[in-house]
C-alpha cells in the first residue's frame, strides 16, 4: 500500500526502498513510523535488515490498513481513495529473479517465521490463507489470529515497474487520478471492500 502521490515515482522507478539510490526523495509514508523504525533494527534469520525488504501482505483489510484510515497509535489518518494497493505476483518476482522470503505470521511477532525460497512450494501449507482473507481479526478462541493475518512476503531490494501487475484503489474518482498518469486501465481495479 502507498499514498497515491508516490505513484508518478513508482511508474518512473518501480517500487524502491528507502536506501535504494533510486529511492523517492519526496516519499509520503502512511505506516507507523515507530513500526517502521522497528524493522530497520530488526535483522532476519538470514541476517539481513527487514527493513532492506518491501513488504506486501497477501490479501487486503489489514489491520495496519486499518489504523492508516482511522488515524490511531499516532498515525496521520489517510483518506483510502489516497491509499493505492501495489499489487505483485508471487510469479513475477521469481521471474524477475528478485530475493525473496515469506512468513506465517507478522514479520516483527517473535512467534513467526521466516521461510526462504526453497520453501515456496509449501508457502500454501505454511501462510494461513484463511486467516489472510478473515474481514476482522479479533476473536476470543483465536487469539493468534492478527499475527497470521498479517503474514509477508518480503522482497529483497527494488521492484522494477514490470514485476508490478497491478494497482487497487477504493473508487472511480482514484482510479481517473491513476489514469491521467497514464495507466493502463486494464491494471487498474476499484475494490472499495479492500477498505474499511
Amino acid at each position: 500500500m502507498t499514498h497515491i502521490d508516490n505513484m508518478p515515482h513508482i511508474l518512473k522507478y518501480g517500487i524502491t526502498h528507502a536506501s535504494s539510490p533510486a529511492c523517492n526523495p519526496d516519499y509520503i509514508p502512511i505506516g507507523d513510523g515507530s513500526l517502521i523504525g522497528s524493522r530497520s533494527a530488526f535483522i532476519t534469520p538470514a541476517g539481513k535488515i527487514l527493513g532492506d525488504y518491501i513488504p506486501f501482505y497477501f490479501g487486503g483489510r489489514m489491520p495496519m490498513l486499518y489504523v492508516i484510515q482511522n488515524g490511531y497509535n499516532g498515525v496521520r489518518a489517510i483518506w483510502p481513495a489516497d491509499i493505492v494497493y501495489l499489487v505483485c505476483s508471487i510469479e513475477q518476482i521469481v521471474a524477475h529473479k528478485l530475493p525473496f522470503m515469506f512468513t506465517d505470521g507478522h514479520a516483527v511477532d517473535h512467534l513467526s517465521e521466516f521461510f526462504g525460497s526453497e520453501r515456496l512450494k509449501e508457502i500454501e501449507k505454511i501462510v494461513d490463507f484463511a486467516a489472510v482473507k478473515e474481514l476482522f481479526w479479533k476473536k476470543e478462541d483465536d487469539l493468534d489470529l492478527k499475527r497470521r493475518k498479517e503474514a509477508e512476503f518480503l522482497v529483497q531490494g527494488d521492484i522494477p515497474l514490470p514485476a508490478i501487475a497491478g494497482y487497487v484503489v477504493y473508487n472511480e474518482d482514484a482510479k481517473q487520478k491513476l489514469l491521467a498518469l497514464n495507466v493502463a486501465e486494464d491494471k487498474i481495479a476499484v475494490r472499495n471492500n479492500f477498505y474499511f
